[in-house]
């Protein structure tokens, strides 16, 4: 099971990739809709990605209120 940090640091890349910014522009505590200035669609997209990536699936439930990056690996992590 890979560890929160590189759960964390996966993310940080994809979301990156996904959206064409460079990675050092990411933080872990960053609002990711604010940071990538993304709407809930594209967020919704990131989510599709990062669950495949992870091989988890995330219920709405455990989502609501998650905006920052940290907490989405926490999420995910959980998942793991």
């Amino acid at each position: 099971m890979p560890t929160e940090k590189k759960t964390l640091d996966e993310i940080l890349e994809l979301a990156a990739a996904q959206f064409k910014v460079p990675r050092e522009k990411l933080s872990p505590d960053d609002d990711f809709f604010k940071t990538l200035r993304i709407d809930s669609l594209q967020a919704l997209s990131l989510l599709t990605r990062l669950e495949r990536h992870f091989n988890v699936e995330l219920p709405d439930y455990e989502l609501q209120g998650v905006s920052d990056f940290r907490t989405l690996a926490e999420r995910i992590q959980a998942r793991l």
